[in-house]
């Protein structure tokens, strides 16, 4: 069982450079209530995932992590795969939006191996 963390500029680079895995970064805001309706639902996804790592980035704290993603908009998730971006989602989602979505991404990482 798996659980959100909540990381800096550095610790995420590390995190998503060294997993071979998906890698799930949720660019958040404490002011942004999306973002807060959001958290459940990440906590959720994470909890029943063995083979993802969902990572909490908080803009306000970290804008150059932002910045070099482009992220400019609230909640932005963003899919890592072997270390690279591969998939964007603006907005809050579902529970059961985010899980269709991780399995694209899944399977394209797959197909591309």
């Amino acid at each position: 069982m798996n659980a959100v963390l909540e990381a800096s500029t550095q610790t995420a680079t590390e995190v998503i450079l060294a997993n071979r895995g998906v890698v799930l970064v949720d660019f958040t805001a404490t002011w942004c209530a999306p973002c807060r309706a959001l958290a459940p639902v990440l906590d959720q996804l994470a909890g029943e995932t063995d083979d993802l790592t969902v990572l909490k980035v908080d803009v306000d704290a970290h804008p150059e992590f932002a910045a070099g993603y482009g992220v400019m908009s609230f909640p932005t998730l963003m899919f890592f795969v072997d270390g690279q971006p591969v998939h964007r989602l603006v907005g809050s989602r579902g529970l059961g939006s985010l899980r269709q979505e991780l399995e694209q991404v899944r399977d394209r990482a797959h197909a591309e191996s």
